[in-house]
Parts: C-alpha cells; sequence; structure tokens
C-alpha cells in the first residue's frame, strides 16, 4: 500500500501528489497516522472481508485515534462499499480500487470502480432481502456525523465514498 499524505480534504484522492520535499517549518507537520493508502481488488466476494480486514489492520497499525463503535461503523461502510462494486460492477470491472485516506480530523473510504451507472440509495422496502446497502451507508455516515457521497472518474467508472469524524459528533 502507499502512502500519500492529503492534508485535511475528506474528498477522494485526485489531482497532483502532495509535494515530497522537505515541510516548511512554517507549516504543520502531518501526525504520524495521516496519509492515504490504496490496494487493487478482484471484483469476487472474497474481496469483500479482505478489505473489511485490511481496513481494519491499517487502522490499527497507523495508531488511527478511531473509537471502536466509529471503527465498526467504518468497517461495515468498507463492507457495503466493496458488496455493491462486486455485486453491481464486476460485469464491467473486474477489478476495483480500495482507498483509505486519514486526516487530523477524519477518516475516509472510497471504492473506485469502472462501471458507469450512478448506484442510488434504494428506499428501504421491507419485501426485499438486499437492496439497502448504500441506504445503511449513508445512515450510518450521517449518524457519525460524517458525509458520503459518489462521483465519477476521469476514466469514466466511479468513486463512492463516505467520510468520518475521528471524534464523536454529539447527538441533538
Amino acid at each position: 500500500m502507499d502512502d500519500h499524505g492529503r492534508g485535511s480534504d475528506p474528498r477522494p484522492a485526485g489531482g497532483p501528489a502532495a509535494p515530497s520535499g522537505p515541510l516548511d517549518e512554517a507549516e504543520p507537520r502531518p501526525l504520524p497516522y495521516e496519509g492515504v493508502w490504496r490496494f487493487t481488488a478482484d471484483a469476487v466476494d472474497a474481496s469483500v472481508p479482505q478489505a473489511r480486514h485490511a481496513v481494519r489492520d491499517l487502522l490499527r497499525r497507523q495508531g488511527v485515534p478511531v473509537p471502536d463503535d466509529l471503527a465498526q461503523a467504518l468497517l461495515l461502510i468498507v463492507s457495503e462499499l466493496v458488496t455493491n462494486a462486486v455485486r453491481h460492477a464486476a460485469v464491467l470491472s473486474p477489478t476495483l480500487e480500495v482507498e483509505i485516506a486519514v486526516g487530523a480530523e477524519w477518516v475516509r473510504v472510497a471504492v473506485e470502480d469502472s462501471h458507469p451507472y450512478r448506484p442510488t440509495a434504494l428506499e428501504a422496502d421491507h419485501a426485499r432481502t438486499g437492496g439497502r446497502g448504500l441506504l445503511l451507508v449513508r445512515e450510518l455516515t450521517r449518524e457519525a456525523g460524517g458525509v458520503c457521497d459518489v462521483e465519477h472518474t476521469a476514466s469514466g467508472g466511479k468513486v463512492v465514498w463516505a467520510a468520518l469524524p475521528l471524534k464523536p459528533v454529539p447527538l441533538p
């Protein structure tokens, strides 16, 4: 996995990479756990638990100060996003990219595939056994005080992402 520092912007990586030279002494230095990591996975069912475990292990290894309840929500979001890519995009996207970005105050996960269609969060239909993954992602993200979105990529695919604050947000 590559580490590319990203500052405090929780949106998906894109554009020029962060400068690799020495930091200006006037600029604050990144915290030890800040950075961006990407990995590629096959668009198969086995990638769902592999992605979840990779994200969990990365957060632990980097020492990201994420509370247990937030970590569980984040891992569920990873599972749902990878599952959606496997189930709905694999026909046009045999691989997917998982990105984990951590800033001083947030953590973001993103799943990118080559399928051009933008997914929608379906309303709950209690007669169906599936189709509520993005609705769940949206609700988990909202409850944590975060944001999520879907964006088209320059290559014609899409990236679905969720960014959550590392510190709990007080409930109203």
